[in-house]
């Protein structure tokens, strides 16, 4: 494992963190404790010393699951890293009632890296107001957290005045090779670099669809490198490539991810890559911008849908039915898993959607959800729709 100094406390810090967002499941979608917690006690074993959850992660299971994950002594092997909802503070005082509760949940008496949650310019302001730099200070100056930051889906123009707002020790971003320019982008990477901050990297590999369903043409340009990697080993590796970058969040839920992360982590060093490889990605990178429909990381922010759409499974097999090769496989199983014909057996198709726009205010990515839901209605589900989730059941054996 490699590791990077945060520059403000000198603390190294792995450059694999685990994220808790996407952990394993079952499959009524609830969190796989056993399987979980031997994953990330894996990856603490073999060199991960950073843990990164949150209040929303798996509708509020995460903090406990890592509360319970880092017993047994595994909790003084680590940085515990958590977030404050700030989209649900309304005053002062609900920003240590959120700490303390987190507190309990994770089963600490403090957190190491402690984040203002999912920051965009107006909501920055909302928090601002009404006193967080006050309660960070002061949540510093008691013990409950040992360093203050902000994770940030905003616009590129409201992130370096954040940044500025306050003495920050760290903060959170998305970047990966098709991130360049979205949101805080390289010139926020830099910018935080040079105030002397922590960068901590997240969707690397953008909700883990630059490695699933890779397309024919995106992988005939990765077999032409000379040095042959998978497509996660290529994306990690350019992010810490960059030597801003301290360290980079992984939502690890198979164990085969999780060794092939932790071996790469153990050799992708900033600046190691070379000109034609750099180039290599540029190249997939603009063969993907040719290929994608919406820019979703499946985050879930937007969720719960109050109409029940599952938003970012629509959106996956939407991406997918242009970046895989089987259009009709695809058709096939949105009808079988957002029909209701798997797992939780409810519909959750993108025709449920009723324009409210609740979903497009929480996107980080700024997608315009309603607009891009109608165009999964027009392209996966059509006159057959119906008859495609029948037999979807019947194979499934959900009548």
């Amino acid at each position: 494992m490699l590791y990077r100094k945060v520059p403000g406390n000198g603390d190294e810090l792995s450059i694999l963190g685990f994220g808790c967002m996407r952990l394993a499941l079952n499959e009524d979608g609830s969190i796989d404790e056993e399987r979980a917690t031997r994953q990330v006690r894996y990856a603490i074993d073999n060199g991960v010393n950073y843990v990164d959850t949150a209040w929303p992660y798996h509708m509020g299971q995460s903090e406990p699951f890592v509360g319970r994950a880092l017993g047994d002594g595994y909790r003084e092997k680590v940085k515990l890293a958590t977030k404050l909802p700030s989209w649900l503070i309304e005053k002062r005082e609900d920003m240590d009632t959120f700490l303390n509760a987190q507190l309990v949940k994770l089963k600490t008496d403090h957190i190491d890296y402690y984040l203002v949650h999912a920051l965009v310019g107006d909501l920055w302001d909302k928090v601002e107001m009404l006193g967080v730099a006050d309660f960070l200070t002061k949540a510093k100056a008691d013990g409950r957290i040992r360093n203050a930051g902000f994770s940030f889906h905003g616009a590129g123009e409201d992130f370096s005045r954040i940044v500025d707002a306050y003495d920050w020790d760290f903060c959170q971003i998305q970047y990966n090779f098709l991130d360049e320019k979205n949101q805080a982008g390289t010139a926020g990477l830099e910018y935080a670099a040079a105030k002397g901050l922590g960068v901590i990297i997240m969707e690397p590999l953008r909700g883990g669809n630059l490695t699933r369903n890779v397309p024919a043409a995106v992988k005939e340009i990765w077999e032409q490198a000379l040095t042959k990697r998978t497509p996660a080993e290529w994306a990690l590796r350019w992010v810490w490539n960059h030597p801003e970058v301290t360290g980079v969040l992984s939502g690890m839920n198979d164990e085969a991810h999780v060794r092939e992360n932790l071996m790469v982590a153990g050799q992708a060093y900033a600046n190691s890559l070379t000109e034609a490889e750099l180039h290599l990605v540029k190249r997939v990178e603009k063969k993907y911008r040719e290929l994608m429909k919406v820019g979703c990381t499946g985050c879930q922010y937007c969720m719960p849908c109050p109409s029940g759409v599952n938003i970012p499974l629509c959106f996956e097999h939407y991406n997918n039915l242009y970046l895989a090769d089987n259009p009709a496989g695809e058709t096939f199983m949105y009808a079988a898993r957002l029909g209701g014909a798997v797992a939780l057996g409810k519909p959750e198709f993108a025709s449920l959607c009723v324009q409210c726009g609740q979903c497009a205010e929480m996107c980080p990515q700024h997608i315009d959800i309603p607009a891009v839901l109608e165009s999964v209605v027009q392209e996966l589900e059509g006159p057959d729709f119906e008859k495609r989730v029948e037999t979807a059941k019947q194979m499934f054996r959900q009548t």
